[in-house]
């Protein structure tokens, strides 16, 4: 086993809960908007007792080195019980209970389990982690599980059972607390509104016997234990110059500290203020609603490009499905956003625009936005999701050292590798794309790792008919013979608003070399409009004073679906002359009854 320099303290796998009861059928009534404090929050605050309800579910006694999964499960099964969502989805037993150690095994980042990588690198199992590396195996839908699905820690549970119950956060926001406590009503709103807030300290005797903890900012000691914010009390004495401190559920059992809880200095040196672990909020939480995650961001948030507002990921579709929503990081706080789907990406150019939305996000962290006009796509089709975010750049994934709670300095063994694809992640710069495989990221060994944070959600879907429709007939004047004439014709799908058209070009006349822009497409959507085909055609040497004839375009799927066009092209050579017979004329002349004419003609016949 590899040597770490920090081991948390082991404790036994016993899970102990809290005698207090969540009470079900119950919800706070927080109003539309969440991202706006209305008024001050009390100077004190109990999740445990709000008007006699309970919303923290029963301390844990975490096995080896897994508070920060302790930590996730806990505002999680918080979040849960504001929203009522454990009794809603009829679960067994009074209270939510997520999986810790599914989340320990299957992360992704450490040697038992990678998905982008073979070599066995990363952190050891049981022995490192933090909100970052959650929210990775958050955002691919592998969790959270519930604790009868996947709980346990002497060996791994299975990654995946059509049982399991997934549990997912549609949004995950981080906080801190400001030098001078000027954001500390966000974080206490947010722990009134969404529930338990994740948060982390330093263990290490800063904690006095009264259960308070505090670390001078002076003290250069890492975070090293992960813990979670369930309330407050601003007049709480302390270590700390001044009164204040949060009430913090731990994950070491009833029998420790005050039965299983304590307290933590609002000046505490990493709680509410480390960028990464100080304040965590998982929200929304409720069974994933999707069938498939499109990722190729398996590790998350890693790093981010600065320099750029404009990203997109490149997909194919892995069946029938229809993409309801995306999701995506942002490290920065009030951020515009525009999420576009396209369905080419030709010369260039993102071409077909299918779906747009467009918000703006109050806070720095992960975030899912639903699509007002959902995709419908086919196994095999293409689709590029497109993202605008209007300041803090585009986070993406890449090969990284990870310096997680227990590792008080990151060292090579805990290198987390990433992997990418050409052709996968590309940004705008200097007004054109740039495949960001191809991009020097700094280290080396970076290089062609990187992807950017942008996911599709999909849901199983069977597809509706399309409706083919062809414009633009050839109707031609002046050509010259031998000459080679161009026009365009447009193909459209006029079908269900999800539909798929795949089309063909199935019979040209029978004169001239035809040729075409394309001579098919597959997957053309009604939302993406008419797509253009160019048409060329060379004509004999003939003298052929017109050509006439007809295009058809096709539904593959559907032969009876179908157009014809029209084809005329007339050139500048002229129709032969009839040779005039002077006789014949005077005949016809003289058939006729005009009695001047005649006598005039029979004089000199």
């Amino acid at each position: 086993m590899k040597s770490k320099i920090f081991k948390m303290l082991v404790a036994t796998a016993i899970m102990i809960f809290l005698s207090v009861p969540a009470i079900s059928g119950f919800s706070i009534d927080i109003g539309d908007n969440k991202n706006n404090i209305i008024g001050t929050p009390p100077s004190s605050f109990d999740l445990r007792d709000v008007d006699g309800l309970n919303f923290v579910s029963g301390i844990r006694e975490q096995s080896g080195g897994t508070c920060w999964a302790h930590g996730v499960m806990a505002s999680m099964e918080g979040n849960m019980l504001i929203n009522d969502v454990w009794d809603k989805n009829d679960e067994p037993g009074f209270e939510p209970d997520l999986a810790e150690y599914h989340l320990d095994w299957w992360n992704g980042f450490n040697t038992f389990n990678n998905d982008d990588s073979e070599e066995e690198s990363g952190l050891d199992v049981h022995y490192g982690g933090d909100y970052l590396v959650a929210s990775a195996y958050l955002s691919r839908g592998e969790g959270a599980v519930r604790d009868r699905d996947g709980q346990f820690f002497s060996s791994p549970p299975d990654r995946y059972s059509p049982d399991f119950h997934i549990y997912y956060p549609r949004d995950i926001e981080w906080f801190t607390i400001g030098d001078n406590l000027e954001n500390i009503d966000i974080i206490k709103q947010k722990v009134m509104e969404e529930g338990v807030v994740g948060t982390a300290l330093c263990i290490g005797g800063f904690m006095n016997d009264d259960y308070v903890h505090y670390q001078p900012p002076d003290n250069e000691n890492p975070p090293n234990h992960a813990v979670a914010i369930v309330g407050w009390d601003d007049n709480k004495e302390t270590q700390a110059p001044e009164d204040g401190a949060w009430l913090i559920k731990n994950s070491w059992g009833t029998n420790w500290g005050e039965a299983g809880y304590f307290w933590i200095s609002y000046y505490d040196k990493h709680c509410c203020r480390d960028p990464e672990m100080g304040a965590v909020s998982f929200q929304g939480v409720d069974l994933l609603p999707y069938d498939n995650v499109y990722y190729h961001d398996y590790h998350g948030w890693r790093d981010t490009k600065t320099d750029c507002s404009e990203a997109f990921n490149a997909f194919v579709s892995e069946g029938d499905e229809i993409i309801n929503s995306v999701s995506f990081f942002t490290a920065d706080d009030d951020v515009d956003y525009t999420v576009k789907i396209y369905d080419r990406f030709e010369d260039g150019e993102l071409k077909y625009l299918l779906s747009t939305e467009e918000g703006t996000i109050a806070y720095r962290g992960f975030h899912t936005i639903d699509l007002t006009s959902p995709v419908g796509l086919e196994e095999g089709d293409d689709f590029y999701i497109y993202l605008d975010l209007s300041k803090g750049g585009h986070p993406f994934d890449r090969t990284s050292i990870v310096p997680v709670l227990l590792v008080v300095t990151a060292i090579d063994d805990d290198v987390v590798i990433s992997s990418a694809n050409a052709g996968e992640s590309y940004y705008y710069q200097n007004s054109k794309w740039k495949d960001l495989f191809y991009t020097p990221l700094g280290d080396p060994e970076w290089f062609g790792t990187a992807n950017f944070c942008m996911k599709g959600l999909a849901n199983d879907w069977n597809p509706t008919d399309p409706n083919l429709n062809a414009y633009g007939n050839i109707d031609i004047t002046g050509a010259s013979p031998g000459s080679t004439v161009e026009t365009t014709i447009y193909i459209e799908n006029v079908g269900d608003d999800l539909s798929c058209l795949d089309w063909e070009i199935t019979e040209v006349p029978d004169w001239g070399d035809w040729s075409f822009s394309s001579e098919s497409g597959d997957h053309i959507k009604p939302a993406g409009g008419a797509e253009e085909v160019s048409v060329s055609i060379k004509l004999s040497n003939q003298k052929i004073p017109e050509y006439t004839g007809e295009l058809i375009v096709s539904n593959k799927e559907n032969p009876d679906d179908f157009v014809s066009l029209t084809v005329s092209i007339e050139s500048l050579v002229k129709s032969p002359k009839t040779r005039l017979n002077l006789k014949d004329i005077i005949e016809d002349l003289l058939s006729q009854e005009r009695p001047l004419i005649s006598k005039i003609l029979n004089r000199f016949i």
